[in-house]
Formats: C-alpha cells, sequence, structure tokens
C-alpha cells in the first residue's frame, strides 16, 4: 500500500489501536532479530519510496535541535547561535529546541532542504525505523505513522512478517 500523505491521517488513525496493541505485546516478547527485521523492512521501503515526493515530515513537524545542531547549522549559515536561535527556534512544552513554525524554514518548493549536509541529527535519522533497539521507539514509531507512508507502510510488513 502507497498511502498518500492526505490519506495518512485517517488510515494511520484506523490502525492506530491495533499497532498500539501489537506494540504492547511485541515489548513483552521481544524477538532477538528485531532489530535485524526492522533494518531490512526499513531498507526495503526506502529503495521504492523517494522521500522528495512527500516530505510530509518537513511540511507537518519539526525535528528536535541539539546544541551541536544548532551550532553546526549556525555556522553553515554564517549566523552567530543566539542569533539563529531567535530568528528560528523555540522550545516546546518537553523543553526541546524546536522550529518556530511549520513547514520547515528550510524547506525548498521541491521538497530538498537547504541545509542538508548540516541538517539535524533528528531529519538525517527520520524516521528511526532502522535504529538499534527499536524496541524503545515505539510510541514514536506510532506518531511517525501519522506523518510518513513509508513508517506505515513499515509497521504494516512488521505485522505481516512477525505476527503476534
Amino acid at each position: 500500500m502507497n498511502p498518500t500523505p492526505e490519506q495518512l491521517p485517517e488510515l494511520a488513525a484506523e490502525k492506530h489501536l491495533e499497532t498500539k496493541k501489537y506494540f504492547a505485546k511485541l515489548k513483552k516478547k521481544t524477538p532477538k532479530r528485531l532489530d535485524l527485521l526492522m533494518q531490512d523492512l526499513h531498507e526495503q521501503e526506502f529503495k521504492k519510496t523517494d522521500c522528495l515526493t512527500c516530505a510530509n515530515c518537513c511540511k507537518t513537524s519539526s525535528p528536535i535541535f541539539t546544541d551541536k545542531d544548532i551550532s553546526r547549522i549556525s555556522k553553515f549559515l554564517r549566523m552567530k547561535e543566539h542569533k539563529f536561535i531567535a530568528q528560528y527556534l523555540q522550545r516546546d512544552d518537553d523543553d526541546f529546541m524546536v522550529l518556530q513554525s511549520a513547514p520547515c524554514t528550510f524547506l525548498d518548493t521541491d521538497n530538498t532542504c537547504f541545509i542538508y549536509d548540516v541538517r539535524p541529527k533528528a531529519c538525517s535519522e527520520y524516521p528511526h525505523t532502522n535504529r538499534k533497539k527499536f524496541i524503545q521507539l515505539t510510541n514514536l514509531t506510532l506518531k511517525n505513522a501519522e506523518i510518513c507512508p513509508a513508517v506505515f507502510n513499515i509497521i504494516e510488513e512488521l505485522k505481516k512478517k512477525l505476527p503476534l
């Protein structure tokens, strides 16, 4: 299935409870091969997924900006860190530095990123479906399934490959 960003909120909402229960069962009895399976599913999905046709993550949500990200990006933009923060960032409810607005300030009209080579770590690792200790990221993955069609597909494929 290849849901569009427009279809995704409704599809993810329909599957939310099912997926939440699936992840709860998965946490109780986590297979040793889960990380390898997730990495494989991630690679398979991104062989057929072109993020530049979607960019929904950049259009609808903000990454967390670490101190290292802020330093690297402000240097790239030839700005003082405090000016970069004042112009682009704010603290969220969890006390993380995030963008002041969506879509991302650095997203171009062709869905490319102006700061791609120095983008935040959270962007370079997104959607986190191939990370080690995936089981610790199930809540984040559940949220990302509402944003990223690839994550939605990876979860649905995981349910088929690893039925509980």
